[in-house]
């Protein structure tokens, strides 16, 4: 005959309370603005985004801007003082991340080195946690970038929600002032993107904080 041992759970950490709780509070969300190029597109589209993050309730951003990070390509278990001070800038702000935006150029039918280095030096920081994914570009909007990074990710326990937005010809979307010139499309787009990121970021913060990820 067999059995089964029912657990007692308290109310405290029972999967409702958990869900509810983790609903009232904000998502920290950090928008890593992939591009370190010289004379990069990528601060307009990232302003632009940014106003919708912010403006999107739920929210609380920080950015992570990597041409203000300089990492080393060779990684090390032991690194150096200058890359500790390095690692400073950003290893924080991802740690306490509930979510995460990432903004990629297209390069070659792939992301930027500088956005894979940046992966590399981080693990535990990822894990269990959502991604959504915006892109720019030429004829292609970056997509290409996307779907490379999705299995990236995919590697690193990260769920990818589904709705991206994407900018083909990315320089003549927007004027001098940084403002897109047909922005209906593109603010729909971000809207149910943000929606599937908060969804999938409150599903997973409470679901951790039922039972850490792995246990």
């Amino acid at each position: 005959m067999n059995t089964t041992t029912a657990q007692t759970v308290s109310p405290s950490s029972s999967p409702s309370t958990a869900l509810t709780a983790t609903a009232d509070t904000p998502v920290k969300v950090a928008v890593i603005v992939g591009s370190n190029r010289e004379g990069r597109f990528g601060p307009v589209v990232a302003e632009w985004l940014l106003r919708r993050v912010r403006g999107h309730e739920g929210f609380e951003a920080d950015v992570v801007d990597l041409a203000e990070v300089d990492l080393p390509t060779s990684l090390s278990y032991r690194p150096s003082a200058e890359v500790i001070a390095e690692l400073a800038k950003i290893t924080p702000k991802l740690a306490e991340a509930d979510a995460f935006i990432v903004l990629t150029p297209e390069y070659n039918h792939s992301y930027p080195a500088s956005l894979k280095n940046v992966i590399d030096w981080h693990r535990e920081e990822w894990q269990a946690k959502p991604v959504a994914l915006v892109s720019y570009g030429g004829i292609s909007g970056g997509l290409r970038a996307v779907e490379h990074l999705r299995q990236v990710f995919a590697e690193l326990h990260m769920v990818t929600v589904r709705d991206t937005v994407s900018f083909h010809n990315a320089g003549a979307l927007f004027d001098d002032e940084g403002n897109h010139r047909d922005p209906s499309a593109a603010d729909a787009a971000a809207k149910g993107m943000l929606d599937q990121l908060q969804w999938w970021a409150w599903a997973l913060r409470g679901a951790k904080e039922v039972r850490p990820y792995g246990s």
